[in-house]
């Protein structure tokens, strides 16, 4: 129960701070991969529901994996230095199967938050024709059109990993799924 209490914590503050500052601090994911790996040493690690206590092992694991997988979605897709270390932390805590699964959710969860922001700026109307305009300029071209700078920067909502990984850690740690 302390491991859960505190990952919640620390993925609540790290969310806080993602809406208010769009930054995740080091301050809050540094120390939480050290504290996971400290009470899944001394036992008292998450308890997953299918997999029981998440022991240190697990928990190295988990951090490598979630850590490996994150740093390649920064390399390819921009995704924020302290998005990689957030899921890290989260895979110390939760193990390897917890944490990819909690990273997944995240991902599902922050797109459709990226839908909605888009529909929410754009509208869905204009969506539509944009999508359809560029769907048939395409098959009369025969190829794929560029989109301009603007099209570009309006497809780009900032997105807010954090407040997801948040509901994502509910989600895997008590078993809603």
């Amino acid at each position: 129960m302390p491991a859960t209490v505190l990952l919640l914590g620390l993925v609540l503050v790290a969310a806080t701070t993602d809406l208010l500052r769009h930054k995740i601090y080091n301050w809050t994911t540094y120390p939480g991969i050290v504290a996971a790996m400290v009470l899944n040493a001394a036992g008292l690690g998450v308890n997953l529901a299918e997999r029981g206590r998440v022991d240190l092992w697990q928990g190295v694991v988990g951090f490598l994996a979630c850590g490996f997988l994150m740093l390649v979605c920064y390399v390819l897709f921009k995704v924020g230095g302290g998005d990689v270390k957030l899921i890290a932390m989260l895979g110390a805590f939760l193990g390897p199967e917890g944490g990819i699964k909690a990273m997944l959710w995240t991902f599902v969860l922050g797109g459709c938050l990226g839908l909605i922001v888009l529909i929410w700026r754009m509208g869905p109307v204009r969506i539509t024709t944009r999508a359809f305009r560029q769907i048939t300029h395409t098959l009369r071209l025969r190829r794929w059109s560029p989109l301009t700078v603007e099209e570009r920067e309006q497809l780009q909502p900032p997105l807010f990993l954090a407040p997801c990984a948040l509901a994502a850690v509910v989600i895997v740690r008590f078993g809603l799924v």
